[in-house]
């Protein structure tokens, strides 16, 4: 299986102000597509060939594993962006507010928790086994699926994602993350989980590397009826 390097699901210039053309030529289309190709040497010939992304994360250590999951942080890091404002669907904003009190306090403490990560990595808002929303940090290329936890949103606070635009000032970059943060899509992988709660209800998606059909594929295998 070829990984392929997605397209962004925006134009290269669409998150400006806040993110600029020039990071996504570098971003994207030096730091992403190196981490695919690298990938895609890496797996030839390999037992790891024919596998998807995830499959790849879950049985791989390494330099093979590193390359797989910046793949996939990445590949869902750009669709936690949106050059529209959102905002995120009812049900899934009553979990924040009950969760984490309120939006605002839910957006203090991750960006908290991204700010203060230390060295390069990643944030996330995440359902773990049990539907529980969660904040978590990864360092360096880990990532919320290694533990079977369902990603919802990321925000990336390895350098190359903001040194073009805002030096040092991680904190600065993680403010205006908000501004850009995809709430439709988070909100859509939070209402698929109760979708396929429900008896009967598997839908296929079919692209290997597309990381909601990761998601769903996942959720769709943990709901099949055991015989």
């Amino acid at each position: 299986m070829l990984h392929q390097l997605p397209d962004l699901p925006y134009a290269m210039d669409a998150l400006e102000p806040h993110i600029s053309k020039e990071t996504l030529k570098y971003h994207h289309g030096k730091h992403h597509a190196g981490y695919v190709n690298k990938l895609n040497t890496l797996i030839k010939d390999t037992e790891y060939e024919e596998l998807s992304l995830e499959q790849i994360i879950r049985q791989s250590n390494g330099v093979i594993f590193n390359n797989a999951a910046q793949t996939f942080n990445h590949n869902f890091y750009w669709h936690s962006l949106s050059p529209s404002p959102t905002e995120p669907s009812a049900p899934l904003k009553k979990a924040i507010d009950d969760t984490f009190g309120s939006m605002e306090k839910f957006q203090k403490a991750f960006s908290d928790a991204a700010v203060n990560l230390f060295g390069s990595g990643w944030a996330w808002l995440v359902l773990d086994q049990h539907e529980k929303l969660l904040i978590k940090t990864t360092g360096n290329a880990h990532t919320p699926i290694e533990e079977y936890e369902t990603p919802l949103l990321t925000c990336d606070v390895w350098e190359h994602a903001y040194y073009i635009d805002y030096r040092n000032a991680r904190a600065t970059y993680v403010e205006t993350f908000w501004k850009l943060a995809n709430w439709e899509h988070a909100s859509k992988i939070f209402e698929d989980i109760e979708y396929l709660n429900k008896p009967g209800l598997l839908p296929l998606c079919n692209d290997p590397d597309d990381p909601l059909c990761d998601i769903i594929d996942e959720m769709s295998q943990q709901n099949e009826p055991t015989t």
